[in-house]
């Protein structure tokens, strides 16, 4: 593992996860019980971290509801649901404000399912803590074999410390993409025939987690990126509310930068965000994708969402007296199709430098994707962002490894056959889950 700065190295550690089979002085505690009075402690996040971990390397999937029943998932699930609704879209993070003594903020990418790999993510920042923030930039789940291990970890951790930890929403946090990229399946095998009831509730999960954040007022982070206003032009009044009509401009020539106070009054509560209508926001936000070429424009490539040029980056720092703005969405296999920006052979890049700051990608899933088609993998390393005080604008740059070997085990989609980019979205059927929800 290496962990560097702009300017800075540091010396590598190791990748191996502690030992967390089952001993004597440390026995697996199983089955997980919800605690009565529905608060969490840190045994008892460290009871399902080592839980989960031994479950995925000692017994099939269909045993899961053994390690973690039913009601115990329900309890772990309705509460972080309550908490995760009560945010805003646009989270404002202060560490200094909220903090005895100086904090630092861990950002962290897409990790995919990747349970050991957030494992060692985790241990390697340092947990969650009163002087250690995380926010996580979205895709939980889908490719990777455990999405749900790895979304109730994090679930428990922001039960457990609800202003220390931050949860965003992915792209794959949809009823779509995880109907095609595995994690409805995953659900599926792992609890059987009470497989669509917890599959039913981590949707209503997905559409709580709000949609980016601001932190220390200098860093915009988001799973996507920026985002498109929509101008509402209200035509002739009929009398009545019911029979008013909206129109709004989706000549893309006309694309201007989204504000803060639009992202804020955007729906969010929606399975499949919206690509056409009137609630673009959180389409763009989870789906856009940085570009080259200045300005705005449809983002042909996944069919929803945007790309934007470095002149909008600098637009939405300076509008908003921001330094940088870290995103996610895009690995290995994205961006070995984008001619003109950096691979994610060490789990970031730096796309635009302009005048305010910088936009940088941040990946968090090492060795991605778990399941390849090709013999030749992508062997790209994972990282994850720290942003220390007291301007938490200059971003300290940490890359690790994959854990190894995995656990083996079947993926739980057609991997061969599934694109690897999320591009081409059959938005027909996208359409289709979201009217049949």
């Amino acid at each position: 593992m290496s962990a560097h700065s702009d300017s800075a190295a540091a010396s590598p550690a190791s990748r191996e996860l502690p030992s967390t089979s089952s001993s004597p002085s440390n026995p697996i505690q199983i089955p997980l019980t919800w605690p009565p009075d529905g608060k969490v402690d840190l045994d008892w996040i460290h009871h399902l971290m080592s839980a989960f971990d031994w479950s995925s390397k000692n017994l099939p999937p269909s045993d899961f509801p053994s390690v973690l029943p039913v009601q115990a998932f329900d309890g772990l699930v309705l509460t972080a649901s309550k908490i995760l609704h009560k945010e805003p879209n646009c989270l404002t993070i202060e560490p200094d404000e909220d903090s005895s003594a100086a904090a630092e903020v861990v950002v962290v990418g897409d990790v995919h399912g990747q349970y050991h790999d957030l494992l060692f993510l985790l241990q390697d920042a340092g947990f969650p803590s009163e002087n250690r923030f995380f926010v996580f930039n979205g895709d939980y789940v889908d490719r990777g074999a455990w999405g749900l291990e790895t979304f109730l970890l994090l679930l428990a951790w922001k039960i457990f410390m609800p202003h220390r930890v931050f949860l965003l929403r992915g792209n794959h946090e949809s009823k779509y993409c995880t109907s095609v990229y595995g994690f409805e399946k995953e659900v599926l095998t792992k609890y059987g025939d009470k497989g669509k009831h917890v599959y039913r509730k981590c949707l209503g999960c997905f559409e709580g987690l709000p949609l980016a954040s601001i932190i220390a007022g200098r860093v915009y982070t988001a799973h996507g990126g920026l985002f498109r206003s929509i101008p509402v032009t209200p035509s002739k009044r009929s009398k009545g509310k019911k029979n008013r009509r909206i129109s709004f401009n989706s000549d893309p020539k006309s694309f201007t930068l989204g504000s803060l106070d639009e992202l804020s009054r955007a729906r969010r509560s929606v399975l499949d965000p919206p690509w056409e209508g009137l609630n673009l926001i959180p389409g763009d936000v989870l789906w856009s994708d940085p570009s080259m070429t200045p300005g705005l424009s449809p983002n042909k490539e996944r069919g929803i969402g945007l790309l934007w040029g470095p002149d909008c980056t600098e637009e939405f720092l300076k509008n908003f007296n921001l330094k940088l703005i870290i995103r996610s969405h895009e690995g290995p296999d994205a961006r070995e199709k984008r001619p003109g920006f950096g691979g994610m052979e060490e789990g970031y890049t730096i796309d635009h430098v302009v005048e305010s700051g910088k936009l940088i990608t941040l990946f968090s899933a090492p060795d991605y994707p778990q399941f390849q088609a090709t013999e030749e993998r992508y062997k790209n390393k994972g990282a994850y962002i720290v942003l220390e005080p007291p301007n938490f604008d200059n971003p300290k740059f940490h890359s690790f490894e994959g854990i190894a070997p995995r656990p083996q085990v079947n993926a739980y989609y057609n991997y061969e056959d599934v694109i690897d980019s999320d591009e081409e979205l059959d938005l027909t059927s996208m359409v289709t889950t979201s009217e049949g929800s």
